[in-house]
């Protein structure tokens, strides 16, 4: 190690836990302010986005990545790295786009021009609703409206929010059947006829159908759909000791345990099928564990460096899981998981700080991923894997998106005709307010 490159590890070592804590929230949200499309404010859906590689360019916005980036643009208010005007603004920017923007039975399509508001298709028949993404939409537009609700100068913005909201046509996506589709296009009708059954990222999209309060779904939706018998949904296999209620075999990409609960909190929160606070920490566990057996004898895997979930990777975007791995490691497979595995998360994000930070440290705090094995290390973010960093953390720290989602009566109306139990007994965290940080903690 050259001299310059152990001053460089140095400086990177000696932050406290909260020190390090604030400095990853704060660099990992500026790619949802500082890189916003200067347009229409919504998250791109990438920093390396480019007509060549990905058909799409840098005007190429995101309608999941953008719900993510509202949370953490509310726990960014709330900690002090912006402005609660800030992020008003910004949010009447969003909000006005999405007014005018193509919609399709209410439902957002998952990528638009972010100077026309036209939809980009994601692959040649997903060119219309796509029902998943909107719901990530709606979960971070409705925890903005709690946050900003008994300010009177949102007032207004919060009738546009709830105008939004109310014009999704949830029902629309059955097809008057016992499921929730994925899309449907104009052009191509349920042609792609993608069911969305669990156990996947989707209990959020089944949670905001059935609390619609204008468009709800059956209740049956979600007990003969999502939760089918048959299909991949229970488990209750045990993997080194830690059992795994529901899922595919080892749990899946870790994503599964962070897009739905960014917003809902697993915390005592249970119905006929789980106990989803005992389901997510199973997930990370299991997943933890993997990579520290490390079957495949893959370089730099152990206690300090997991984390198997969707990611860039050197050949091909993937869903790398325990049944998929291919030595690629993504910091927010670990950095999302905090609420369920804080001591372990906290060893992964030192480790890819202090030890990795001068090779995954970048513009929007960690890169997308990286494989030791190949020596590879990923150039790009992604809006929906940089969002969940910020907003898991913060549910880690205070609980803050986790209170006010699960505030909404509409949100909790539409868990009570699901059958869930016990999240009427999840009482909010006291949140001292955290003062305000200009100092800025030494980077790589």
């Amino acid at each position: 190690m050259s001299k310059n490159e152990f001053n460089e590890k140095a400086g990177r070592k000696g932050l406290s836990d909260d020190a390090l804590l604030d400095l990853v929230q704060r660099e990992t949200l500026k790619y949802f302010t500082d890189f916003a499309h200067p347009n229409c404010g919504m998250a791109r859906e990438r920093s390396n986005a480019n007509l060549k590689d990905w058909g799409y360019d840098l005007d190429c916005v995101t309608t999941g990545g953008t719900g993510f980036g509202i949370m953490g643009m509310v726990a960014g208010a709330e900690r002090g790295f912006i402005t609660k005007d800030e992020l008003r603004e910004q949010l009447e920017k969003i909000v006005g786009f999405l007014d005018k923007a193509d919609k399709y039975h209410g439902a957002f399509s998952h990528f638009y021009d972010g100077n026309t508001g036209k939809t980009i298709p994601f692959t040649k028949k997903d060119d219309g609703g796509d029902i998943v993404e909107t719901s990530f939409l709606i979960m971070g537009l409705l925890t903005a409206r709690q946050y900003l609700e008994k300010t009177p100068e949102a007032s207004a913005l919060c009738d546009k929010i709830n105008k939004l909201w109310e014009g999704v046509e949830w029902d629309w996506y059955t097809q008057g059947k016992n499921d929730l589709y994925w899309h449907w296009s104009p052009n191509h009708d349920f042609a792609m006829n993608l069911p969305i059954r669990g156990w996947n990222e989707c209990l959020i999209t089944h949670v905001l159908a059935a609390s619609s309060p204008t468009h709800p779904v059956s209740t049956d939706v979600y007990e003969k759909g999502w939760a089918k018998k048959g299909g991949q949904f229970e488990n209750g296999t045990n993997h080194d000791g830690v059992t795994l209620p529901l899922g595919p075999d080892r749990g899946g990409p870790l994503f599964f345990s962070h897009y739905s609960f960014l917003g809902l909190n697993p915390k005592q929160l249970k119905d006929g099928h789980a106990d989803y606070w005992e389901q997510n920490t199973a997930h990370a566990l299991i997943n933890r564990q993997h990579c520290i057996n490390n079957p495949n004898g893959f370089k730099g895997y152990g206690p300090d460096c997991w984390g198997l979930t969707a990611c860039d990777s050197p050949d091909i975007y993937g869903a790398h899981a325990p049944d998929n791995d291919k030595g690629v490691i993504a910091p927010t497979a670990a950095l999302s998981s905090f609420p369920y595995t804080p001591v372990q998360s906290m060893q992964a994000l030192r480790h890819f700080y202090e030890d990795l930070g001068d090779k995954i440290w970048g513009k929007y705090g960690f890169v997308d991923s990286f494989c030791e094995e190949k020596n590879w290390y990923a150039k790009s973010h992604l809006s929906i894997d940089q969002g969940p960093i910020v907003v898991m953390i913060e549910n880690h720290r205070s609980g803050l998106l986790w209170d006010l989602f699960m505030s909404c009566p509409e949100v909790r109306h539409g868990l009570d005709r699901l059958g869930f139990a016990s999240h009427e007994d999840v009482q909010p965290a006291a949140r001292p307010v955290p003062p305000a940080r200009s100092a800025t903690p030494p980077a790589p």
